[in-house]
Parts: structure tokens; C-alpha cells; sequence
């Protein structure tokens, strides 16, 4: 008999958001075979709240134009309603609003905007699936997890490329992957899990809801919005089985090697030891992926050997060393101060030179503004930038975006105004008095060691 997760908890039912959540998440890990029928019940309106608190409160409006504000101004009575729907079966998910941003290559990348209501609903929908998933995912995804960050992602793959000494690269790029992701295959995964009606109902609500773009609406047969909520969770779902169990369970096992697997959302490298190993994976990537739907990118995903370079002082080496990208850096071999190599990872140049962009931008439409108050904003996103890309041994880099920054900066502030004009000189007395914050490491595993 398939275990049921009401019957376990009976009458006493935990209260709070916190104690609902710890619960389904020891059932999830007590059964890693249960499918879970009985879930809708933990969402009340205290749960909704607490959804509320955590959905983010200055993005973009959806289709019908509200704000959180305007939600906020008779909370009770709308989280009322929407538990009443929800429960019920008459929440109507409201179609998403599609934009493009630019990705810096003369491309967009499309974006999904729910309407706030529906991101308070996803989230809370989130909260509670998370808690079941969370003891099925493996520790080699990073993406959109709990107290997972891309930097500790960035920090596995580097340790354990130091630790094999480099290897084969499987860098892999899946086309199209959240416009692509099947929702047949989506279902069926769900199913192993997830059987709560009012749950499920709720997501194939979402996952046909229809995509408003430039006043037209239509309905894609495949794939999750982008900006979505549920979004991530569900794309981590479908690549935890297509892709996570698939490498542990069944590839690993093949293999002459040492191999692993990093992923960060649609993101993912494999290393493997041996040429023979990562040339047979690569392969048989293709068609795993197609089993599901999926294609793999055929001028993004390459194969790369990524070895420290032979230990030449004089002669140029025969080709120029290997390198690829992963979350926005290029990891490369080079020396370290005390001439060992060392694999270091430096801002990509396509990432550094579209937040230049973007300064450049911010610049020209902000010169009016008084100098002390652009500094303060400048310098907020210089922090933030390098509260990102602040790894060790990225300091070339985060101190070229600093000289770029002011370089963009002062030739704005030079257009002003014909008369006053804004030379080198001049900004450089007027920063010895408001300085602008130096580019640094944030994330110095020096400075960690230090201080740990």
C-alpha cells in the first residue's frame, strides 16, 4: 500500500510555517519512495502570509497592473480570497507577460512577469514542494536551493578540477531549455512525488496559463516562463532526473575514471579524467537529453582538454591555453605568486563588457543629477558588482571594470555643460575628497582563511 502523508500527521497538525515545512521534509527523507497525496492542507492563510513576506515586492507588475502596495493596502482580505480560490479550485492563473532583455551579444533573452498575486501563490506552492524535493536533490545542483549560492558552485568545480589536476571539459549549453521543458515528461516526474490534487491542478493551471506579448496571447505547448516563481523549482525537478540521477546512477558507474558533475540550473560541466570516458558521454548526451525533449546547443556545448600547461619558459606554446565559462567566469590555468599553476577564474569578457554597458547607460541618462548623489548610486553598484564577481584572483578584472566605470563616468559628466568642463584632473581632486570605494575580493578565500 502507497504510503499516504495526511494519515502519519492525523490531528496534530503543525502550526507554524516553519514546523509545517521540517515536517514534510522528515516525511520526504524518513520515505524517499513516498508519493505525497496530502499537501494543499499545510497552505492557510498563515502560510500565505508568510509567502507574502518573502515574495519579492519591487519587480515588475503582471498583466492586471498591480503592485504589492496595492495588494498590501487589504492583505487579509486578499490572502482570504486567495486561499478560498485556491483550495477551491477556482484560482484562474492570469497569463504572463513576456519582455526581452538584452544579453549583451545582440540577443534577448525572454522573461516572464506573473502578476503579483500569482508569484505569492508560486511561492507559497514553492515553499512547500522545496521542502519535498530538498531531500532528493544531490549535492552537485546549486541553482535556486536553499543556502545554495553560485559561489559555492564555482568553489566545487575549481577544488575538484585542483584536485584531479584539470581533466576533460564537457561544457554543456541545452537550447532553449525553459521554452523547450515537456510538460508530458514534467507530469510524469511530478507523479513520483507529488500526487496532492489541488497541488497539481494548481501547477498545470500555471504551465497553460499563456504568454501575453505585444497584446498578443498565446499558448505554448512546452516550457516554464522565465521569471516564474515555481519556474526554477520545477526546472530543477525535471534535471534532477535527466540529468543528475542519470550521471550518479548510471554513468559513473561506466566509467574507467573520475568524473563529477556541477550544475546550476540549466547550467552544467562535466569533468572527467580520461579522454575515452568523456568522448563516450558526449556521445550519449544528446540522445539522454532528447528522451526528455531536450537539445543540446550545437555551437555552445564543446569538449575541451583542460590541463595545466607544459612547463615551457621559453618557447610559445604550441596552442593557446584552454579555457571555458561557467556562471559568468572564465576559468583558465596561469601561475600563482609562487609559480605554480593554479586554476583561477576571471570575469568573462562578454559579462564585463555588458556591465560596462549598462554603466555607460546609467550614465548618460543620470549626469544631471548632483555629483554626490551619482557617486553614492555609482558606488552602490560597484559594490554589488564586486559582491559577485570578488573572487580571488579576479582582481585584474574588478579593477578594470573600476577604471571603466570612471572612465564612462567622466566622459558623461564632460557633456554637461560646454563651459565646465570635467577633465582628469578635475575629478581626480574632486574624488581625493568624496573617494570612490576600491574594487575588492569579497569573496578572498585569503581573507577567509584569516578570518574564517
Amino acid at each position: 500500500m502507497e504510503p499516504h502523508e495526511g494519515k502519519t500527521e492525523g490531528s496534530q497538525a503543525p502550526k507554524t510555517v516553519s514546523t509545517k515545512l521540517a515536517r514534510i521534509a522528515e516525511l520526504a527523507k524518513q520515505g524517499p519512495a513516498m508519493a505525497f497525496r496530502n499537501l494543499a492542507h499545510h497552505i492557510d492563510v498563515e502560510f500565505l502570509r508568510e509567502a507574502f513576506a518573502s515574495t519579492r515586492k519591487d519587480g515588475a507588475t503582471g498583466v492586471d497592473g498591480q503592485t504589492a502596495l496595492e495588494y498590501e493596502q487589504d492583505l487579509e482580505r486578499n490572502l482570504r480570497s486567495l486561499h478560498e480560490r485556491f483550495k477551491s479550485g477556482t484560482y484562474r492563473a492570469p497569463p504572463v507577460k513576456r519582455v526581452h532583455i538584452p544579453k549583451g551579444d545582440g540577443r534577448t533573452r525572454p522573461i516572464g512577469i506573473p502578476t503579483f498575486e500569482d508569484k505569492l501563490l508560486q511561492r507559497a506552492v514553492a515553499m512547500v514542494l522545496s521542502a519535498v524535493y530538498e531531500q532528493d536533490f544531490m549535492d552537485c545542483s546549486f541553482g535556486f536551493r536553499p543556502k545554495r549560492r553560485a559561489h559555492e558552485a564555482l568553489a566545487r568545480l575549481r577544488n575538484e578540477l585542483m584536485e584531479m589536476r584539470g581533466g576533460w571539459v564537457l561544457d554543456v549549453d541545452i537550447k532553449g531549455f525553459f521554452d523547450n521543458l515537456d510538460h508530458a515528461h514534467l507530469r510524469d516526474l511530478l507523479d513520483q512525488r507529488v500526487l496532492d490534487g489541488v497541488i497539481r491542478r494548481t501547477i498545470n493551471k500555471w504551465l497553460k496559463a499563456g504568454v501575453l506579448e505585444e497584446g498578443s496571447l498565446s499558448f505554448p505547448e512546452t516550457g516554464t516562463p522565465q521569471g516564474g516563481v515555481i519556474s526554477p523549482l520545477l526546472a530543477n525537478v525535471y534535471l534532477h532526473v535527466v540529468v543528475d540521477k542519470w550521471f550518479h546512477d548510471e554513468v559513473k558507474p561506466r566509467l574507467k575514471g573520475r568524473a563529477f558533475l556541477v550544475r546550476y540550473a540549466d547550467d552544467f560541466v562535466m569533468v572527467f579524467e580520461h579522454e575515452e570516458d568523456a568522448r563516450r558521454v558526449f556521445e550519449v548526451l544528446p540522445k539522454r537529453l532528447a528522451r526528455f525533449g531536450l537539445t543540446l546547443h550545437p555551437e555552445k556545448s564543446r569538449l575541451l582538454k583542460f590541463t595545466k600547461p607544459a612547463n615551457r619558459d621559453k618557447e610559445p606554446p604550441d596552442e593557446p591555453p584552454a579555457s571555458f565559462d561557467f556562471l559568468g567566469f572564465t576559468h583558465h590555468w596561469a601561475r600563482s605568486r609562487r609559480g605554480l599553476w593554479v586554476i583561477k577564474q576571471k570575469t568573462a569578457k562578454g559579462r564585463l563588457a555588458r556591465a560596462l554597458k549598462r554603466i555607460n547607460e546609467w550614465c548618460q541618462l543620470n549626469r544631471h543629477r548632483p555629483l554626490r548623489e551619482q557617486l553614492q548610486l555609482l558606488a552602490s553598484k560597484l559594490r554589488g558588482h564586486c559582491e559577485y564577481y570578488g573572487l580571488t584572483g579576479n582582481s585584474r578584472s574588478l579593477t578594470r571594470f573600476r577604471q571603466g566605470l570612471l572612465t564612462r563616468w567622466r566622459f558623461w559628466l564632460d557633456k554637461r555643460s560646454h563651459r565646465a568642463r570635467m577633465t582628469w584632473t578635475k575629478l581626480g581632486q574632486w574624488l581625493d575628497r568624496h573617494p570612490l570605494p576600491q574594487a575588492r575580493a569579497v569573496h578572498s578565500t585569503l581573507r577567509h582563511a584569516a578570518n574564517p
